[in-house]
């Protein structure tokens, strides 16, 4: 029988001049549903109703541009020769690092000049976060770019995978492992987590540390197996440094926060006292 193996395009539809790449529609897409997540959230906390609307317009191109600068530092012998590729980010480029680094310092700026919680915001935020990168990976996937190394129709076949999938990472007549959809499978699990750790109460600011820990032990293994891997003095795959980084790094503020009494407050302390009545209501009409 014979079987497709033609890569589906990358463009979404072309209006003259202007192009529009799924690349570009999926991350969109992914930021969009996870600010709904986040904006949800924050009315059940009794936050202001357009604080991630106001944050959003500063922390996602804060992002979008750390995470270009960040791609494009550790690929500068490349874009030395072609300066005007910089701009092209819709041919793909985006490390999520550099875009953690961009958002959580327009995150910082925007806390301090709007007198809220730092932490509070990223606790907010963090399954958004684990939520977009996990959609925003299939952009991606569409550019045919963060697979791992080559392997055999048969064996993604074996992982059951749908046939688009499979004719998608047919690259240049060779089979490669899919990590792009590891990654989102791992980061969509750790959204439950997260979401299952809000309801144990954690200490302020627990909650993004340990979406940072999350996303960084799933990070680590699989960028082992990506083949086009950001690289430090070619001997040291930057994403797994920078992974272990995180992982210890946040494990050591969790301590200090807590010995020190920086962390005293927890994700749902200051809960609306009418959200508090609905949930002694609950409890009292099952008594009954």
């Amino acid at each position: 029988m014979f079987l497709s193996t033609q890569p589906l395009d990358p463009v979404v539809v072309e209006l003259g001049p202007l192009t529009i790449y799924w690349y570009g529609l999926i991350i969109g897409l992914g930021a969009l549903i996870g600010y709904f997540l986040a904006s949800k959230e924050t009315k059940r906390r009794g936050l202001p109703a357009d604080l991630f609307a106001d944050l959003l317009i500063i922390a996602l191109p804060a992002g979008i541009i750390g995470a270009r600068i960040y791609y494009v530092i550790f690929r500068w012998e490349t874009y030395s020769q072609n300066p005007g590729a910089i701009f092209a980010i819709w041919e793909g480029g985006l490390a999520i690092h550099g875009g953690l680094i961009g958002a959580a310092i327009a995150v910082f700026v925007f806390a301090k000049v709007k007198g809220h919680s730092f932490w509070q915001i990223m606790d907010i935020a963090a399954p958004s976060i684990l939520l977009a990168q996990a959609i925003g990976r299939w952009g991606n996937f569409m550019n045919q770019e963060a697979h791992g190394g080559p392997v055999s129709r048969e064996f993604l076949e074996g992982l059951f995978l749908p046939e688009f999938i499979i004719n998608q990472m047919y690259i240049n007549g060779t089979y490669y492992h899919p990590t792009f959809l590891y990654e989102s499978i791992w980061s969509l699990i750790g959204v439950a987590v997260l979401l299952y750790l809000r309801r144990v109460n954690l200490r302020q600011g627990e909650l993004f540390l340990s979406y940072l820990i999350w996303y960084s032990i799933g990070r680590f293994f699989i960028e082992g197996m990506r083949t086009d891997s950001l690289m430090i003095a070619d001997l040291l795959r930057t994403a797994q440094v920078v992974s272990l980084l995180l992982i210890v790094g946040a494990v050591i503020l969790i301590i200090y926060r807590r010995k020190s009494g920086l962390a005293d407050r927890r994700y749902l302390d200051e809960m609306p006292k009418k959200t508090n009545q609905n949930v002694g209501q609950k409890k009292k009409k099952k008594k009954k």
